[in-house]
């Protein structure tokens, strides 16, 4: 959550979520737009539409596709002419571009793409989970999450710069929560084009298609040489930690608005109990560590901003005095019973001196509400936990019996 300037008070307008990212796409000076609506991302491109109408996107193509595979293989091409990109996407519909998911980080396409996270099917359900976005971790693509509006509009300028990085050069999806962020109205800070020009400078690289000077992307590679793209990504990953540090620092200096750089930690320093969280539901939980604290509590908040690259250096260093680490996932592992930042948070403290047990819970899925009172009750089983020394264990929490 970040702490706006007394002068940037003044500036604030109430808006829906999506108009908020649609804005501080267009201010961003896309080139090509491309994305096919699905619900709940629809206003965005709604409103995108509506900007290219009344010409106040320059120097831009809007694409209109008939599927989410087409939209992001229009920008594949698109990125590859050098052209700095745009698609919004959800659930089903990033499912559908699962394959070019791959195509776009192998072939080195800073294209960027906001996933309005919703529920997989089946059932079918519309609402918010990151069920959507998670199962895409492995596609090679940066993966940051917006607590608010606010971030969530910050964040697209932020992945520009990151992905457009020529040490980098990866996509980046930003995610935020499905109607709890897009659909909502909220006071909002929009980017300014003055100030966006000065953070994020114009696009260019020299590896793009070019029939003045011909280069191959996404060519056939043997067993010979499919190992060094794997390793040159991870590399790329690997420069990306410290790229969204640095990005998010000149965001700071630049528009005085600060929500970490790959973690935000709250309360952490003399916790014994942290939490971690990605998302809307960092804004609860942060008002329940309030209460805890009140009340003499030492609970503390690790909001995790970046999951991909994951930012386990960050994580063992915001954690090291805590006696316990609480995972909340709005996913599921099939077959593990884990969610994903469960999984992760356990590998990286393992084979390191850190002692400290994990305890994870599932939670939110297809929209189910997270009150106060289900924060309350997980600080409540960390507290026996901590009492036991009991190691990692991961489970669903509110899970109604009448339906089992």
């Amino acid at each position: 959550m970040a702490v706006l300037r007394e002068t940037d008070k003044d500036k604030m307008t109430v808006v829906e979520g999506s108009y908020a990212v649609a804005h501080a796409v267009k201010i961003c000076r896309p080139n090509v737009i491309s994305a096919y609506p699905i619900t709940p991302q629809t206003h965005i491109v709604e409103e995108l539409s509506q900007f290219m109408a009344d010409g106040e996107i320059p120097n831009c193509e809007y694409m209109n596709v008939e599927s989410e595979f087409s939209a992001l293989s229009a920008l594949v091409g698109s990125a590859a002419t050098g052209a700095r990109t745009y698609s919004a996407t959800t659930s089903q519909g990033l499912a559908l571009m699962h394959e070019v998911m791959f195509n776009a980080a192998g072939m080195r396409l800073p294209i960027v793409m906001t996933i309005v996270n919703r529920a997989m099917s089946a059932p079918i359900n519309i609402w918010n989970d990151q069920q959507d976005s998670i199962s895409q971790r492995d596609t090679g693509w940066i993966q940051l999450y917006a607590e608010d509006i606010q971030e969530a509009s910050d964040m697209i300028a932020q992945a520009y710069r990151v992905s457009e990085d020529k040490d980098v050069l990866l996509p980046a999806m930003v995610c935020m929560d499905g109607f709890i962020l897009s659909h909502v109205y909220e006071p909002v800070v929009l980017l300014e084009q003055d100030l966006t020009d000065k953070y994020l400078k114009k696009y260019e690289t020299e590896l793009k298609l070019d029939p003045k000077n011909p280069l191959s992307f996404g060519a056939f590679a043997d067993p010979s040489t499919y190992t060094e793209f794997r390793y040159l990504q991870q590399q790329a990953m690997d420069i990306a930690l410290e790229r969204i540090e640095e990005a998010a620092d000149e965001f700071r200096d630049i528009y005085g608005r600060y929500y970490g750089g790959l973690v935000d930690e709250y309360m952490t320093e003399d916790a014994d109990i942290i939490l971690f969280a990605m998302g809307s539901v960092v804004g609860t939980v942060r008002d329940v560590v309030d209460e805890m604290r009140n009340r003499g509590e030492k609970v503390g908040l690790l909001k995790i901003r970046t999951f991909r690259p994951f930012p386990a250096e960050a994580i063992k260093k915001a954690i090291a005095n805590s006696k316990v680490v609480v995972t909340l996932d709005k996913n599921i592992t099939i077959g593990l019973n884990e969610g994903a930042l469960f999984t992760e948070t356990k590998s990286c403290l393992y084979n390191t001196d850190i002692r400290i047990p994990v305890i994870g819970f599932t939670l939110g899925h297809g929209g189910r509400d997270i009150p106060e009172k289900t924060i309350e009750n997980i600080i409540d089983t960390a507290k026996k936990t901590m009492e036991s020394g009991i190691d990692s264990e991961s489970q669903f929490i509110d899970v109604r019996e009448d339906l089992i």
